[in-house]
């Protein structure tokens, strides 16, 4: 497996999210984007081809909890002006990851040479956004305190299929005391755009996790005897569902190099009804 070459970091105005664009587009920044512009929302991403895009519009609109859509592209074009209107999704994600027939060939910074007039770049909806709700209500967020990566687990739930799209859910998991996930429940249900409420709590061999101590993806940060694992639905379930569908191409975004966005985190609650953008 190829990967890009490593870039050296630059100093730049982390709050700003035109600034964190410009950074990543110059090469100045190659991380991970947790906990960069605060308060903006930030997005998964995944590009597919022709037919291949139009089936996983539908996958999307059948698996909103997984899949929650913010923006797609016209095809061939690689603006998002929804999300902002100096975004190139070719050069503003830090890592993405290429993959052909289903198998993960290269990690590379810019995808211009990849690049075709019948791509359609689809934006979708990411948990740092509650996370960081959660944490402006004072409900800890362990993970986000000690800088790991969520843990994700590949469960026995099935999507709901679209063409070649198809295959289990991925759900991401933080433990909270009960107290705390009753808080969480409410606050991120709120929040529809970026996977809403969580989908199951507690004993996740139920939803066919047979060792929690061992992520699909992503660190485990531990289930204390007070606390209980709760369980969201996950923005990486594409990219199993693109593992099952093999497209000839398809590019995302590696782990935790997310397309950082001029949306804010507090319009999200008002998105949940809105169509998606088609600009």
């Amino acid at each position: 497996m190829g990967s890009a070459p490593p870039r050296a970091e630059a100093t730049f105005d982390s709050r700003d999210p035109r600034a964190v664009r410009r950074a990543v587009r110059a090469g100045a920044h190659a991380g991970h984007t947790g906990g960069l512009a605060p308060g903006i929302v930030q997005a998964n991403v995944c590009i597919l081809q022709g037919e291949w895009a139009r089936d996983f519009r539908t996958f999307c609109e059948r698996n909103p909890k997984p899949c929650p859509l913010l923006a797609a592209s016209s095809p061939g074009d690689p603006r998002l002006p929804a999300l902002a209107d100096d975004l190139d999704i070719r050069s503003d994600v830090p890592r993405y990851r290429v993959y052909r027939d289903g198998v993960l060939v290269e990690e590379v910074s810019d995808i211009a040479p990849l690049w075709t007039d019948d791509m359609v770049a689809f934006a979708l909806g990411c948990s740092f956004s509650f996370e960081e709700a959660l944490v402006a209500a004072g409900v800890p967020v362990r993970h986000v305190a000690e800088g790991k990566n969520v843990a994700m687990y590949l469960t026995h739930i099935e999507t709901a299929p679209a063409g070649p799209f198809r295959g289990p859910m991925v759900v991401s998991m933080r433990p909270f005391t009960p107290a705390n996930a009753i808080r969480a429940i409410e606050i991120t249900a709120r929040y529809p755009a970026v996977h809403g409420a969580p989908i199951h709590i507690g004993k996740p061999e139920l939803i066919g996790i047979t060792d929690i101590t061992k992520p699909w993806v992503g660190d485990f940060v531990g289930v204390r005897d007070d606390e209980l694992p709760v369980f969201w639905a996950c923005g990486v379930t594409p990219q199993s569902a693109v593992a099952q569908a093999r497209p000839p191409l398809c590019i995302t975004h590696a782990p935790g190099h997310m397309l950082v966005t001029d949306r804010k985190n507090s319009e999200l609650a008002d998105w949940g009804q809105t169509p998606v953008d088609k600009s």
